[in-house]
């Protein structure tokens, strides 16, 4: 690579330095007006007077981010990886929908899956410790997954016994007309979420609503439980906003000078 694309690499790809910190913020902005001006444009009062306005607005942006797009292919070793990555195809497909309006009617609104572009924001502020903190939370919910489905699947199996004791305690009058319905309502009422288009009447049905209401508290607790003992388990690590420009794989250590990925050399500006 030339000191150029390892310069331009710098800022687009990181946020360790100001331009880097610049840049991000910049986007995100161009990101929120972009989502503003769709937003602005479904409001049909709004959009009769400022349609115009509103339309090459969009279209600024638009250019923008295709010209940044193009940058972030040039600065990259291997641009397929960028291409075909989660933040690529995100930005390929919030691009490409306001060039698609010219011919598709109907696809302009799709302007505003640019929002999904603020995942971002995890990238500006360099605050580590964060960082640190929500790479420990996604391990823990890595290393607590077999324990939580095995959870999610008893409390399944409760709900299912439950909704079939309240279909036959219950009569059709009050809601229960059929097994899955009752099942779905022992669902909303063991979440505590208690939409109320369904409601015993019995007094036998009642008693065991509140049982199930109750059970429902400690219920909610137990997969928090399950993620805070792992969490607990994970010693969290100096990590910097560093992207290998070789695979594009990031939180490398602070002081890392190869990728952990690839093995390569990182992007270092002399």
């Amino acid at each position: 690579m030339r000191k150029w694309q390892h310069k331009l690499h710098e800022i687009i790809y990181e946020a360790d330095t100001f331009a880097g910190k610049l840049f991000d913020i910049l986007l995100l902005a161009l990101i929120l007006l972009s989502v503003v001006l769709v937003s602005l444009e479904s409001i049909q009062s709004i959009d009769e007077i400022y349609h115009n306005y509103i339309n090459i607005a969009e279209w600024v942006i638009t250019i923008l981010f295709t010209l940044e797009y193009i940058a972030r292919l040039l600065c990259v070793t291997n641009p397929s990886k960028y291409i075909f990555s989660f933040f690529g195809l995100i930005d390929l497909f919030s691009t490409l929908p306001k060039y698609l309006s010219i011919v598709f009617l109907g696809t302009h609104s799709m302007v505003a899956l640019k929002s999904l572009r603020l995942l971002r924001v995890f990238r500006i502020l360099k605050l580590t410790h964060f960082v640190g903190e929500s790479n420990t939370l996604l391990k823990a919910l890595k290393a607590s997954k077999t324990k939580i489905l095995v959870f999610v699947y008893g409390v399944l199996i409760l709900c299912v016994i439950f909704g079939t004791i309240m279909y036959l305690v219950e009569s059709t009058e009050s809601g229960f007309t059929n097994i899955p319905k009752s099942v779905y309502w022992c669902i909303v009422t063991l979440t505590t979420v208690g939409y109320g288009d369904i409601a015993p009447i019995t007094p036998l049905g009642q008693f065991i609503a509140s049982f199930i209401m109750i059970m429902g508290y400690g219920i909610i607790a137990v997969p928090t439980g399950i993620v805070t003992a792992e969490m607990s388990k994970k010693i969290n690590i100096d990590i910097n906003t560093q992207a290998c420009p070789h695979c594009l794989v990031s939180e490398h250590k602070e002081a890392a000078i190869y990728c952990h990925q690839c093995g390569k050399k990182l992007n270092h500006v002399n």
